[in-house]
């Protein structure tokens, strides 16, 4: 009688198990690592929009005023922490392309500044306005 003897495979080795375990932490860091830096760039987007949106808000308001008055005003955005300096100043010696004096022209720049990250952060925006745009 002859007897042939096949292995059988019954589990997986010490090692296979070891290297398994290796490569799954492996993939599994890399992408916490992607998660984290995708929820680092959605978060520093988000910041960037509500500033960007606190400074047009604020530029259309001053350019909507009726009268213009040179000068600087400082604000606060509610609990946001964004304070915004907006300063007027009128434009002289202003002249268009034919040579002639632009009168009652106004530069308007309204600077935000927060605190973000562990330092103070900066965004200005600007504009020209005619004084007596919005007057009959």
């Amino acid at each position: 009688m002859i007897v042939s003897f096949h292995p059988v495979k019954r589990g997986f080795l010490l090692l296979e198990m070891v290297l398994a375990l290796a490569v799954f932490g492996i993939a599994a860091t890399g992408f916490a690592v992607a998660l984290h830096k995708m929820a680092e760039a959605a978060g520093l987007a988000q910041s960037e929009l509500r500033i960007t949106r606190v400074l047009d808000s604020a530029l259309d308001e001053t350019l909507s005023l009726p009268v213009l008055e040179e000068g600087t005003t400082n604000s606060s955005v509610g609990e946001t922490g964004i304070e915004l300096d907006t300063t007027i100043a009128l434009l002289e010696d202003l002249q268009n392309q034919d040579g002639q004096p632009l009168a009652e022209m106004y530069s308007i720049r309204i600077e935000a500044k927060w605190f973000s990250n562990g330092q103070w952060q900066q965004r200005a925006v600007d504009t020209w306005r005619y004084g007596r745009l919005y007057q009959p």
